[in-house]
């Protein structure tokens, strides 16, 4: 036995039932019990795919933005994946954190999908070997990994109570095989377990998946935490295999699961097992014995070298979906339109969310390379929930909490208008009191209000107000993601406070404070005159954090509000028309004739508008490849709603483009900037080795994707390698292809055979077809 594991025994033998049992449940919302006794400090946890958020689920530590799951993975290139991990451990290490809960590694299984943005593809063979790289840059720098969700978490909607159904061809082919990968190859310390039922039995107890495959089949040795608030049970999940219920205190362990020992219900052996794991956990994180060190020199947030970085994670994986010749930019006069332009979403909705050290919008980042060569106009709403204002809007921003005989518990110097009423520093409170001074140079009338659950009351320009935003369903969700909100139009004069005061707060509660929202006419008219006199019409669209979001899937993916409409006019009217997509996840592009060149985007983290801008001057290549596929309408996308309860994968294992005959984008899809010629082929010992020709006029990396095309099977991804090629280079390019995807389930794995190899750009331009049996 393992001198460690050995020493964790002995310290599990040391305590009585009960201790040991509370351990087994956090005592915070992001934190573990200590037990001084026998050397166990206090694990802090924070949610971080994309950034280490910290303990407050609003308004916490400023910490890096990093670009979203999707945009990282379409570099496909798993040393940078490492680099994002190694970033995510020392923004870890900044915050004294031991544990951060990613990657997440469920899958694109539909483009309505709600947060495929914190996941990084459909495909499940390039999921785990980013995932894997991942955890081992976070890991290597002695941070724990926590691959989530598993299994089979791949919607939204009712995700606390839906049940997954499929096949275990399905699941051990698709769904369980990113998991496979990411504890064969990378060993994480913990694992997550989703919210959602498999084939009926909720995934948190679920003893074939957690202690059959998991800890069985694949040999795991670490932690299967369960998500937050998703235990049901507690004899069911202590005997299921589940290790850790969080958060706490409370939940349906402690005295209930000491209760189940004592009648005989759960074994004690199987308490020590589950405590033996996580003294393993707190050991290789530095939390059991002597006390690992934090170091205290690492880059900040918004340091250059960080800055450096975010930048070329973010402009390298943008996507050139489409391009006659305008991309690059030759630095013309550009006019810059869309509400993205002046607002670019860097990050999506729910509990990764980061608070960063700035955002720089693509007009800032434009603007600071071509001067007064960019012209900025604001495009159409995109959002219908109103966000709260910051800087720039709101001054002298504070929050304030009060007891119950009104004394003042805390007060607060706040950067944006809102803050968690639970899970932070508010929580507890009887009311809850948000202010902020307008910025204004002259008299205007704004529209004013509030968001968020409770008894509200506003006061404005000596005007009172007062309203209930009652919170009939109790969902968690509902209150953090979707709070609603209540608003009127005020005249405003510069140096008057807004203050508005809420009782009985669900979550989160903030300010709203913005213009009276123009007429879409009155817009698209004001962009289509900028583009008329401009050399080129750059339009920035997107998504939000309404449809990108943890808690909510899409219902449809065009875009929100008016934006089509507005694409339209401008390529009507400009000389030539660039679409930037500032999203993480598909959506419909009714426009894209008439428009000579598409980027996309992504959501790009706190260096946004500088990356862009970057991607668009052909100061840094966008050599990004799709890592979803793009439909050509809402029906061609699998609905995420389950029916009665049940969620059924009636698609098999045909997902995502193993399923698409007509996309409007396929899987793996990019132009970069130069074009590629491909020359002799051959597939020997597993590995595909192949000649490329960079034929253009710019050095650029390539992608080179080798697809298996068995027969009675759907295509599959097989192996990738990424080159960089000088102009007129020609390069040998070897290309190892999976074994884990040369095998199909049938009562135990067995070999496919024939077929063919397909050597592509994306599947929709291969450019090689070897037979597969010819090795």
């Amino acid at each position: 036995m393992d001198i460690e594991k050995a020493a964790i025994r002995d310290l599990v033998a040391s305590l009585d039932l009960a201790r040991k049992v509370r351990l087994l449940t956090g005592c915070a919302l992001f934190a573990l019990h200590a037990e001084p006794e026998i050397g166990l400090a206090s694990l802090k946890l924070s949610d971080g795919p994309t950034g280490v958020r910290g303990a407050e689920l609003r308004g916490g530590t400023i910490a890096c933005v990093l670009p979203n799951a999707t945009l990282l993975a379409q570099h496909w290139d798993t040393a940078l994946a490492h680099e994002v991990g190694e970033v995510l451990a020392d923004e870890a290490a900044a915050q004294q954190v031991h544990v951060v809960l990613g990657p997440t590694i469920n899958l694109h299984r539909t483009p309505l999908g709600g947060r495929l943005f914190e996941a990084y593809s459909e495909d499940p063979l390039l999921t785990g070997a980013l995932a894997a790289a991942y955890v081992r840059g976070l890991q290597g720098k002695g941070i724990a990994a926590t691959p989530k969700h598993y299994v089979a978490n791949e919607s939204e909607t009712e995700r606390r109570t839906a049940s997954s159904e499929l096949d275990e061809k399905t699941l051990r082919e698709v769904y369980l095989l990113p998991f496979e990968i990411v504890v064969e190859d990378a060993s994480p310390w913990a694992i997550m377990a989703a919210y959602n039922k498999v084939n009926g039995i909720p995934a948190t107890e679920h003893t074939e998946l957690i202690e059959g495959v998991l800890k069985g089949e694949w040999g795991f040795d670490g932690l299967i935490m369960s998500d937050w608030f998703a235990t049901r049970s507690t004899a069911e999940s202590a005997n299921g295999g589940l290790d850790l219920v969080m958060p706490g205190p409370g939940g349906p362990w402690e005295d209930r699961l000491v209760a189940a020992v004592e009648a005989g219900e759960v074994a004690e052996s199987a308490i020590d097992d589950h405590l033996g794991r996580l003294l393993l956990l707190a050991s290789r994180t530095g939390a059991l014995g002597e006390q690992r060190s934090w170091p205290s020199d690492l880059p900040a947030p918004d340091s250059e070298v960080r800055r450096e970085q975010l930048r070329r994670f973010a402009a390298g994986g943008m996507t050139v979906l489409t391009n006659n010749g305008v991309l690059p930019l030759d630095s013309p006069n550009v006019a810059l339109i869309g509400r993205h332009a002046v607002e670019t979403v860097a990050q999506g909705g729910g509990s990764a969310g980061v608070r960063p050290p700035h955002v720089i919008s693509i007009a800032d980042g434009l603007t600071s390379l071509l001067g007064d060569r960019v012209s900025v106009v604001d495009g159409v709403e995109v959002r219908f929930r109103h966000a709260s204002p910051g800087a720039g809007v709101l001054r002298d921003i504070r929050a304030t909490t009060f007891g119950a005989s009104g004394e003042v518990l805390a007060s607060r110097e706040m950067e944006i208008a809102e803050l968690a009423a639970y899970g932070g520093w508010a929580q507890g409170a009887a009311s809850i009191e948000v202010s902020g001074e307008v910025v204004l140079s002259e008299p205007t009338r704004l529209q004013v209000g509030f968001r968020g659950f409770g008894d509200w009351t506003l006061e404005v320009a000596g005007e009172s107000h007062a309203m209930r935003l009652a919170w009939a369903d109790g969902i968690v969700e509902e209150a953090l993601l979707k709070p609603p909100f209540w608003t009127t139009e005020v005249l405003l004069s510069p140096g008057d406070r807004i203050t508005a005061r809420v009782r009985e707060a669900a979550a989160l509660v903030g300010l709203i404070t913005r213009p009276v929202p123009r007429p879409p006419a009155e817009v698209i008219g004001a962009a289509v005159r900028a583009a008329r006199e401009a050399d080129v019409a750059v339009v920035v669209v997107g998504l939000t954090e309404e449809q990108e979001t943890e808690g909510f899937d899409k219902t449809t993916l065009v875009l929100p509000g008016e934006q089509d409409a507005l694409v339209a006019a401008v390529a009507a009217a400009a000389q030539r028309t660039v679409v930037v997509v500032n999203a993480a996840t598909p959506v419909l592009m009714p426009w894209l004739a008439e428009v000579d060149a598409v980027l996309w985007a992504g959501l790009p983290g706190q260096e946004a508008g500088d990356a862009v801008a970057a991607a668009l001057l052909g100061h840094v290549e966008p050599a990004g490849r799709l890592v979803t596929t793009f439909p050509r309408t809402d029906s061609d996308a699998l609905t995420p709603v389950p029916t009665d309860g049940a969620l059924p994968y009636d698609e098999g294992t045909a997902i995502g483009y193993r399923g698409a005959s007509d996309p409007l984008f396929w899987f793996g899809h990019g132009l970069g900037y130069t074009t590629w010629e491909y020359g002799e082929a051959s597939f020997v010992d597993g590995t595909v080795s192949v000649r490329i020709t960079n034929t253009g006029s710019r050095p650029g990396r390539e992608v080179v994707q080798v697809y298996l095309r068995p027969r009675d099977e759907p295509v599959r991804l097989a192996g990738w390698a990424v080159a960089d090629v000088a102009t007129g280079e020609t390069v040998q390019v070897e290309v190892p292809c999976s074994a884990r995807v040369r095998r199909v389930w049938a009562d135990g794995w067995q070999p496919l055979r024939g077929g063919e190899v397909l050597i592509a750009r994306g599947l929709g331009d291969v450019r090689v077809v070897l037979p597969a049996d010819q090795e």
